[in-house]
Formats: C-alpha cells, sequence, structure tokens
C-alpha cells in the first residue's frame, strides 16, 4: 500500500506544480486604450447575458453570448456580434465576464468569422472607463492610429520620430492605469507629427507636445 500512496502524493505534487504554471503562463505588455483599440478588429460594447464551455482543445473554450448595445469598430468584418469568444483557462489568457450585471468595453480579433478576446485585449466594466477614454473610443482613437504610442520605463526617454507619443505613466507611482491612458489620446497633426490631446469638454480642449505629460 505504501507505494500506491507514493505514487499519489507525485501525481498531487504534479498537478499542483501544473496548475500554478497554467495560472502564471498568462503575460501581457502593458497597453495605451489607443493602441488596445487600433490594433483590433472589432470593438463593441455589449452586456454578456450567457456562456457555454464547448469542449475544444486541453481546456476548452468560453463561448460568451452578448447583446451588443453599439459598435465602435469591426463594420467591415461584420455588422453586428453574437458570441465573443476565449479560453476556458485564465492561465492562457481567457477573460471572464459577469453575466447580466454590467456593460463592457470589448475588443477582440476576428477569425473565421468569430471574435476572439482574451486578458491581454482591453476590455472594461464601461462604467469604469474615463469620459476621454469613451470619447477616444467613440471617436479619436481611430485619428492615432498611424502614431506610435512609446512606453518610458525608465528615465532618460526620448521620441525618435514625428509620429511618436510618450507614454510615461509607467514611471507613476500611481502605477497603471494612468493619467495618459484614462485622460489622453495621440493623435496626428499638421505635418504628420503626433502629439498627447487631452478635450474634456469646450473650457478644456489642450493639445500638448510628444514628451509632456
Amino acid at each position: 500500500m505504501k507505494p500506491r500512496y507514493q505514487l499519489l502524493s507525485v501525481l498531487l505534487v504534479f498537478c499542483s506544480l501544473r496548475v500554478d504554471l497554467l495560472t502564471e503562463a498568462c503575460s501581457c505588455a502593458l497597453s495605451h486604450p489607443q493602441d488596445a483599440y487600433c490594433s483590433s478588429d472589432i470593438v463593441i460594447r455589449a452586456k454578456v447575458v450567457g456562456k457555454k464551455l464547448l469542449k475544444d482543445g486541453p481546456f476548452g473554450t468560453m463561448r460568451y453570448t452578448v447583446k451588443q448595445m453599439k459598435m465602435y469598430k469591426g463594420f467591415n468584418k461584420m455588422q453586428h456580434v453574437q458570441h465573443i469568444y476565449t479560453d476556458a483557462s485564465e492561465g492562457l489568457c481567457g477573460v471572464k465576464f459577469d453575466l447580466n450585471k454590467y456593460q463592457y468595453l470589448i475588443t477582440g480579433r476576428v477569425y473565421d468569422g468569430k471574435v476572439y478576446t482574451g486578458l491581454c485585449n482591453f476590455n472594461e466594466r464601461w462604467e469604469r472607463l474615463s469620459l476621454a477614454q469613451k470619447k477616444g473610443i467613440n471617436h479619436r482613437y481611430l485619428l492615432g492610429c498611424n502614431c506610435r504610442i512609446k512606453p518610458c520605463h525608465s528615465l532618460p526617454c526620448f521620441v525618435t520620430s514625428k509620429n511618436e507619443c510618450l507614454w510615461t505613466d509607467m514611471l507613476s507611482h500611481f502605477g497603471y492605469p494612468g493619467y495618459q491612458s484614462r485622460h489622453y489620446a495621440c493623435i496626428q497633426q499638421k505635418e504628420g507629427y503626433c502629439s498627447w490631446y487631452r478635450g474634456m469638454t469646450s473650457r478644456d480642449k489642450t493639445t500638448i507636445n510628444t514628451t509632456d505629460p
């Protein structure tokens, strides 16, 4: 009986290690919401109303049924989104949505006529977005898709071309998402130059240079 218990212990340890590896497997680079918008095929606001686990692959795929409220990007791919697909395992970057609770901003890519998203995409409850982010998603981010948002992780940082905006949120003690992520868009100006733009109200429309804020 003792060898059987030893074998069982080894299997339990192996399984626990495998779970830990899966949990830590998903790693995403930080991305400004504008970059997430520009790199996505589909950007919608929707309420998640159902889900079903599909038995494909080792861990399966979760298919969420959504009620689309508005499409901001992706009309050339499909007119209406009914289902969102993601890995069932969070360790494989699968994202989890609450059912019948919130409206979400959902971004994703289209493969074989299906919309796929994950933890590395920009998915957020709509009420948690700032006013500037909502305006960016509605039209402003599109104006900056030819710009490059250049992350700055440590000083000194410099822009190296006229189409770059220096992203310094990672230097702030407030962490991510920071002030630039929540309140600014990198917009292409005259002669191809890109700069940070904040347009909150009619009294607060400020264009600032690429090294500020």
